[in-house]
């Protein structure tokens, strides 16, 4: 993708502005600037619009807030707006709780390739290190390095390679038997491909959703390219009260519709808003 092509950062979030706060940290110190923020608000509090406001006034990243009303787990649904309201070419998502090394954008734009999305991981953080996570932290990458997060509670894991991977990035990517699925917290495509699909199914509720809609760019002909140890993001620990095996169920069901028909298009997407 070419170096002056703008880049659109997609992220959802609910009512967790300290979290949303250091996720946007993150992306004020960034190696590649050349990209905008749409944060994708799926109907949070006030608290989070003033965490947008002091972030928007004291950096010089473009942020767009889009923001629907709450009623309940709407997640696919405020994704599309953001789709359709991003501006860049190319789409990087992750989501509110992710905070990304100084790298992020710079990776997603060199390994972007047409007829491809980029798959990447993130380090799952316990909930001690995440509360003690501060600015100067993430500017300095000090939460990215292995020994600190040990040294503030984070005990070793087999996911400190993907801190660690340096020049053995590629290799591990190519070797890795993990397949190169669509990770809402770490993915990337464009913006053309992912209004080929018409976006994300607006029926899926918590539970693979980002899952599905990879899987109709892989019916589409996009296939995935693995970037897990070069796209680096620690996760931030919160609950998860919105998970239910009736979510998951409806959501397996769904994604066998699209495995049995091959479907590319989903008709619960972006354009039902433009009828």
């Amino acid at each position: 993708m070419a170096t002056e092509a703008k880049i659109s950062v997609i992220f959802s979030t609910y009512n967790s502005p300290k979290w949303l706060e250091k996720v946007l940290w993150g992306f004020d110190c960034q190696t590649d600037d050349n990209f905008e923020i749409v944060v994708a608000d799926d109907g949070s509090k006030e608290d989070t619009q003033r965490v947008i406001e002091k972030f928007a006034a004291q950096s010089s990243v473009p942020v767009k807030h889009v923001w629907q009303e709450d009623d309940g787990f709407q997640k696919c649904k405020i994704l599309n707006k953001a789709i359709v309201e991003a501006e860049g070419e190319y789409l990087v998502f992750t989501d509110g709780d992710c905070v990304p090394r100084n790298d992020f954008i710079a990776v997603h734009r060199q390994q972007a390739e047409a007829g491809r999305f980029l798959s990447g991981g993130y380090l799952k953080l316990n909930m001690p290190v995440s509360q003690k996570i501060t600015r100067e932290d993430i500017k300095y990458g000090r939460c990215f390095v292995p020994a600190w997060l040990r040294d503030n509670g984070m005990p070793s894991t087999k996911g400190f390679m993907k801190l660690n991977a340096g020049r053995l990035a590629g290799l591990l990517n190519k070797i890795t038997p993990t397949k190169p699925t669509w990770n809402g917290h770490n993915a990337s495509c464009f913006k053309s491909d992912a209004l080929r699909i018409n976006g994300y199914d607006e029926r899926l509720r918590y539970g693979g959703l980002d899952r599905e809609f990879g899987e109709r760019l892989e019916n589409a002909g996009i296939a995935g390219k693995q970037i897990r140890y070069s796209a680096v993001v620690v996760h931030l620990d919160h609950a998860r009260g919105y998970e239910s095996k009736e979510t998951w169920q409806n959501n397996r069901d769904i994604r066998q519709a699209v495995k049995d028909g091959k479907l590319v298009e989903t008709q619960f997407g972006i354009k039902q808003h433009r009828l």
